[in-house]
């Protein structure tokens, strides 16, 4: 088995069939494979084998989608890296997973330390130009089109996306072929995809949501993705007016922009479906979207570990408020703090067993341990069942902050505060913003005699963190509330917001 096969039979099956849209240019599943080939050729020139990382530090442009498949075609292990990473993120991430190579774009060149990356030996740019890099167009040029996907077996490596962890450093959730696999089938299955529709695909192809939920169910589908770099409510509103997508996948703060906008039903006509994940959908939002357009938005819940999907809301009977039901062959458990399985309607951490759960964190087996406890995956949100097995997510993992779908984890942040001369503790923690969900603030205690302004830490910050990781808010205290050990107690903190 291998994943980039869904292109191999599409291309078989209709060759004339327009496989990706991207900025008013268009290309047939024959002209697609054609790409992968090439890509894969080129990389198994550069010395790229079965099990080797190959970093993708690329925004939703169609390179991409080539690279990714060229990569799955040779039996290597794709690593999604997110664009808006810095430097130090960047090479941690890249030094962990040992890629080889790099293949980003000119402008994200400059986030790139490869002098202290001895394992990475080439950096290739899909888009621009930069000093020290190879050009992707020009290696696919003279790479042959010919090629056939190597076989994998189903527990193989197939991706690594990596996912805040709460040491303050990332961790890569690697993906096998089976799970991708089955993924892809299920969101075929739940979501009703067909040759014959097309996919609105504007989420960030390095999120595990538009990776395999969207791009490569489309593909395993038949379907036609039509890629935007990024959600520009005028650009996806003429797209979908020139387009004509029949099915939109977003989170919930895109629901909120679109009915923020007032958008006549007559200019979403086309759409036949709209699907909601990677944060809770508020139900006044689910509400009165079907009031304006008598369609529901359906959920789904999952993580990154599961590769995503895990349940659904739901083929048979929509329940409001709930993410649906654990999907076909995915068992979930709500347990108490002693691992026991609680009555139904009692709130719990949700545990996942399944196809889709991950093989663990690269290189990582006692963080892998702590959460893989035999075949359970223990998610660390808090939910409940009801009596007819839907699920309701409560709570999210511990202290996780959820920016517009985005994990932050708050010790990450806090890392960085603390390298500034000025700070004696803080304290981040997530507070509701209408419309990203929540949104990252700051609490700060200053060292006696040091002194030290709002803008002055929003800047430190943005020196070595991705932007939504940044806190938006940033409060001076004189102290923090703890526990009799010390700890600093956010519940507090958040209850007094």
């Amino acid at each position: 088995m291998n994943i980039a096969q869904h292109v191999e039979r599409a291309q078989r099956l209709f060759p004339d069939k327009t496989a990706l849209i991207f900025e008013q240019q268009s290309w047939t599943y024959t002209e697609l494979n054609a790409h992968a080939n090439r890509v894969a050729n080129l990389l198994r020139g550069l010395g790229v084998g079965q099990g080797d990382r190959v970093a993708l530090m690329l925004p939703n442009i169609p390179a991409f989608v080539f690279t990714y498949l060229g990569v799955q075609k040779i039996g290597a292990i794709a690593v999604s890296i997110n664009t808006m990473l810095k430097s130090s993120e960047v090479k941690f991430i890249l030094s962990d997973c040992g890629a080889e190579v790099l293949v980003t774009t000119g402008e994200l060149r400059a986030q790139v330390p490869d002098d202290q990356l001895p394992d990475l030996r080439h950096v290739i740019v899909a888009e621009g130009s930069a000093a020290n890099a190879l050009s992707l167009d020009e290696l696919m040029a003279r790479a042959s089109d010919q090629a056939q996907a190597v076989e994998r077996e189903r527990d193989d490596p197939a991706a690594i996306l990596y996912t805040s962890g709460t040491t303050g450093f990332p961790k890569g959730a690697t993906l096998s072929q089976g799970n991708l696999i089955f993924n892809s089938y299920a969101k075929n299955f739940y979501c009703g995809m067909r040759p014959e529709d097309r996919l609105l695909l504007f989420l960030p192809l390095f999120h595990c949501f538009g990776q395999n939920a969207v791009m490569n169910s489309a593909f395993n589908a038949c379907a036609t993705l039509i890629l935007h770099r990024s959600f520009v409510p005028d650009q996806v509103l003429a797209s979908i007016a020139r387009d004509k997508p029949t099915m939109f996948f977003g989170v919930p703060t895109i629901f909120i922009l679109m009915l923020s906008r007032a958008i006549p039903p007559a200019e979403l006509s086309s759409l036949r479906y709209y699907f909601s994940a990677a944060a809770p959908l508020p139900v006044e939002i689910a509400q009165q979207w079907y009031e304006t357009y008598g369609i529901v938005i359906n959920e789904g819940y999952g993580l990154t570990e599961t590769s995503p999907f895990a349940c659904y809301n739901h083929p048979f009977k929509y329940k409001l408020g709930s993410v649906g039901m654990p999907i076909g062959n995915v068992e979930l458990r709500v347990i108490d703090e002693d691992g026991r399985e609680v009555s139904t309607g009692e709130l719990g951490e949700l545990i996942i067993r399944g196809p889709n759960v991950m093989l663990g964190y690269w290189n990582r087996p006692v963080e892998t341990a702590q959460v893989l406890r035999n075949g359970w995956f223990y998610t660390g949100d808090i939910g409940r069942v009801d009596e007819q097995g839907y699920v309701y997510i409560v709570d999210r993992s511990k202290d996780m902050i959820n920016v517009s779908g985005l994990k932050v984890y708050p010790v990450e942040v806090e890392n960085v505060l603390y390298g500034h001369p000025a700070v004696a503790e803080a304290a981040v923690y997530g507070i509701s913003d209408p419309i990203m969900g929540e949104m990252v603030k700051a609490k700060i205690v200053l060292k006696a005699g040091q002194s030290a302004t709002v803008g002055e830490l929003m800047a430190f910050c943005h020196q070595q963190l991705a932007t939504f990781k940044v806190p938006r808010k940033i409060e001076f205290v004189t102290s923090l509330p703890k526990n009799a050990t010390g700890k600093i107690l956010k519940r507090v903190l958040r209850e007094q917001e």
